[in-house]
């Protein structure tokens, strides 16, 4: 015999855990922003060029200072590339979740610590390689960004459609194979556009470096577009606690 009960229970509790990770994420993206700080939710499939689109969006910031929290599953492997690089980065391993979550981002506030005298920053959070659950889980974003690589075909759009109808900014990459592959451009943004039909879709190349110049110009200009709390330059915490 079916258990409804059992079954609205588990939806009651889903429900919940939602309702916390979103008062979680609006309190990090008020906070964040006060004080300069753009998040930006990076999400694409594994191998899809997120940590390459980083480092070369990161090589074209002009004005923003840039600030990197890696989510995986194992791994520091890209943690320590970024800071190879000179990038301020931090790990999130998450061993086995196929997400982060706001709580997650919360706890790894409590541990970082920004110089609130820079003017502005932008905060890359590279989420767990899949389209999937990373579409469905707010960590306190400004920004929601899609890497989406030609290399996984035309047809995305179509099979994962929640990660495209949300998405603020997609960078397509990758765009040096399109000669050798069997790509449709014309399909693929045929889907893009039926979602989203204002998302700023870029063309990019971590070969070439196409693109990324475009990307950090569009990201600088959010970060500066951000209201600023009136008390930004006093040197406190990134996050506060709500008691």
């Amino acid at each position: 015999m079916h258990d409804i009960y059992r079954d609205r229970k588990r939806i009651e509790m889903e429900e919940n855990i939602l309702d916390e990770n979103d008062r979680i994420a609006e309190h990090i993206k008020d906070h964040m922003g006060a004080h300069g700080v753009l998040v930006v939710n990076e999400m694409g499939s594994p191998g899809a060029g997120k940590t390459t689109s980083i480092k070369n969006i990161v090589k074209n910031m002009k004005k923003a200072k840039p600030l990197v929290i890696e989510g995986d599953i194992e791994s520091d492997i890209d943690t320590i590339a970024l800071k190879g690089l000179g990038i301020e980065a931090c790990q999130i391993n998450t061993y086995g979740a196929c997400h982060l979550d706001a709580p997650m981002i919360d706890h790894q506030l409590d541990h970082m610590h920004f110089d609130f005298d820079e003017e502005r920053a932008i905060l890359f959070i590279e989420n767990i390689g899949n389209l999937v659950c990373p579409a469905e889980f707010s960590i306190g974003e400004h920004v929601k960004m899609l890497i989406s690589t030609v290399t996984e075909g035309s047809d995305k759009p179509y099979k994962y459609p929640l990660a495209f109808e949300k998405a603020d900014l997609i960078l397509l990459t990758k765009v040096d194979l399109l000669p050798y592959l069997d790509f449709d451009e014309e399909f693929f943004m045929k889907g893009v556009r039926a979602l989203n039909p204002n998302v700023k879709v870029i063309k990019c190349s971590g070969k070439t470096g196409e693109g990324y110049a475009e990307a950090a110009a569009w990201l600088e200009e959010k970060a500066f577009a951000l209201e600023l709390h009136e008390h930004h330059h006093d040197h406190e915490h990134a996050h506060e606690h709500e008691h």
